[in-house]
């Protein structure tokens, strides 16, 4: 048997960052049309020495004609520590017709990028189109992904950075400099990047708000993509109460991240009153309305995303001989 193993280069020359933004937003409409099949996901969580522990994820899905397969992705906080990767895993691709094995790409990678690519579906669908000022919580492999993406769809001329660790953000700023268009500035507090804004990212693994909400401009849109269990926070409740609330799975956001969960017991929120954002792409639901609206965007990541792009992937690397031929 024979299979192609796929690094985060090989993902990246094969499926840039503007066009997975528009595989994104195919993904999400096919997911909410009910086009694909996505089980709930399984969730471990692995107790580790002196509280350093993780948890394990399994995800698999099938898209028609497509693609089929599964991803095994894990979230160990700890690991930042150590300068290894948050959320390290592999996307194992098969055969939609014979189930064989084709591919194994790299799921630290594809994770980070399909999920930047996410947020710049939704930055596209949902912000002001003359934003022109940024801003991004966190400085991590996803806060990099996710300053290309917002990057991608809109013109700013500022994207403030703000993480806990100041030489995080200054690493950041000197290396995305020059892969983006605006400017980036390492904020110094989460106020300062905050002042304004007119898109802002949220990618970290908090357990309590990043920001306060009071201080969120009018009109602004907000992409939450780090929080995914119920004590994991990363916006508050007045931002939740400002905001209407596109998510990319209803069915997922209802029971995983704390953000809203937290809303939903204090009766802010519900689900009857969120958007899935593939219904936009539809044409079934409108996304912003007014100038004034903000928005929020929640995303606990689908496994159809990596499965639509780990296909484009791997269709583009077989044109461009792109990704290593192993026999098992």
């Amino acid at each position: 048997m024979k299979l192609t193993l796929i690094s985060a280069a090989d993902i990246a020359s094969a499926l840039p960052m503007a066009e997975c933004i528009e595989v994104m937003k195919g993904a999400f409409a096919d997911f909410t049309a009910g086009r694909v099949q996505v089980p709930p996901r399984t969730v471990m969580d692995i107790d580790g020495e002196e509280g350093a522990g993780g948890t394990l994820l399994v995800k698999p899905a099938y898209i028609p004609q497509v693609g089929l397969g599964a991803k095994l992705v894990s979230v160990f906080p700890g690991n930042a520590e150590t300068g290894r990767p948050v959320t390290p895993g592999i996307v194992v691709h098969m055969s939609p017709t014979t189930g064989e094995p084709l591919a194994i790409l790299d799921g630290t990678f594809l994770t980070a990028w399909r999920t930047g690519a996410a947020s710049g579906a939704a930055t596209d669908l949902l912000s002001d189109t003359d934003a022109k000022t940024g801003a991004l919580f966190g400085a991590g492999a996803q806060g990099r992904t996710q300053v290309l993406a917002i990057d991608a769809v809109r013109e700013f001329e500022t994207i403030r950075v703000f993480s806990r660790t100041p030489e995080t953000v200054r690493e950041f700023v000197q290396e995305m400099q020059p892969q983006v268009r605006a400017k980036l500035v390492a904020a110094e507090s989460p106020s300062q990047a905050l002042a304004d804004a007119d898109v802002i990212c949220t990618a970290t693994t908090s357990n309590r708000p990043v920001f306060d909400g009071l201080h969120l401009a009018e009109g602004a849109h907000v992409n939450a993509v780090g929080s995914f269990t119920p004590d994991m926070q990363e916006v508050d409740l007045e931002t939740i109460l400002r905001s209407r609330v596109f998510v990319d799975s209803i069915a997922s956001v209802s029971t995983e991240p704390g953000d809203l969960l937290d809303a939903m017991k204090a009766g802010i929120t519900g689900p009857s009153e969120w958007t899935e954002v593939g219904s936009i792409v539809e044409g079934e639901s409108q996304g912003r309305q007014e100038g004034d609206d903000c928005t929020l965007f929640k995303s606990v990541g689908l496994a159809v995303q990596d499965i639509a792009a780990g296909a484009v992937v791997i269709e583009r690397a077989l044109e461009k001989g792109l990704g290593t031929e192993v026999d098992l």
